[in-house]
């Protein structure tokens, strides 16, 4: 058994007698009925458990408890309670970016961690400009936020509601590029689920099968 003290949403919680395989899920869930985190897949593939650790997202079905033992560990019921919303939840309530609601509270987590990272300019797997990666483009909001799944579909409403978030605390700033201002998220039409732009590789072999078909055409004239 292991003796731990966790210390989440800024208060202590010791155990003396925890399972070491718990994970950290279970123990908000089942010992400390904390049941903002939510077991979707218990894989760590649907986000739905994500909570902030030193403020950094995780999933917090793949973690054991006692990994974390002294760690700040917060849960959307650390980020706002219904009467003092965070201004991210009351965005995800303007925007009706929830439907069953059951992946919110991973939701709000994530993109409360999103956002800092933004700020602080850490680049994504879709960054094109790694010296001054532009965190208000939609793609960049959206491969940010790919780890959590919404069985609903709401996606199109959770980037507005983030982009309104972070067009107000991030575009401003002056950490960030020119094309900030002049492509941020809030200036794209969103609609139905994004999906990414062409690759430059792809491009190039579209433009391969543009020559080939002129070749073709070319020679069919000759004949």
């Amino acid at each position: 058994m292991t003796n731990l003290t966790l210390m989440i949403n800024q208060q202590d919680y010791e155990f003396d007698n925890l399972d070491p395989r718990t994970t950290l899920l279970d123990v908000c869930r089942h010992h400390l009925h904390i049941t903002g985190p939510k077991k979707g897949c218990d894989h760590g593939q649907c986000g739905a458990c994500t909570m902030l650790i030193n403020g950094r997202r995780i999933n917090s079905c793949l973690t054991l408890a006692s990994m974390h033992d002294g760690d700040e560990i917060t849960t959307i019921e650390g980020i706002g309670l219904p009467e003092s919303l965070s201004e991210l939840q009351q965005a995800f309530k303007d925007h009706d970016a929830f439907q069953c609601g059951y992946c919110t509270p991973g939701q709000i987590c994530s993109a409360t961690a999103l956002i800092e990272e933004v700020k602080q300019q850490w680049s994504s797997h879709v960054t094109t400009d790694l010296q001054n990666p532009n965190g208000l483009l939609v793609q960049e909001i959206a491969e940010r936020m790919s780890g959590n799944i919404c069985r609903c579909s709401a996606y199109p409403n959770i980037i507005k509601a983030i982009s309104q978030v972070l067009e107000k605390q991030v575009s401003n700033s002056s950490s960030m590029s020119d094309n900030a201002a002049n492509n941020n998220a809030a200036d794209v039409a969103i609609s139905g689920i994004w999906s990414p732009p062409p690759s430059e590789t792809q491009i190039g072999n579209q433009s391969v099968v543009k020559q080939t078909a002129n070749v073709a055409n070319a020679e069919g004239d000759r004949s």
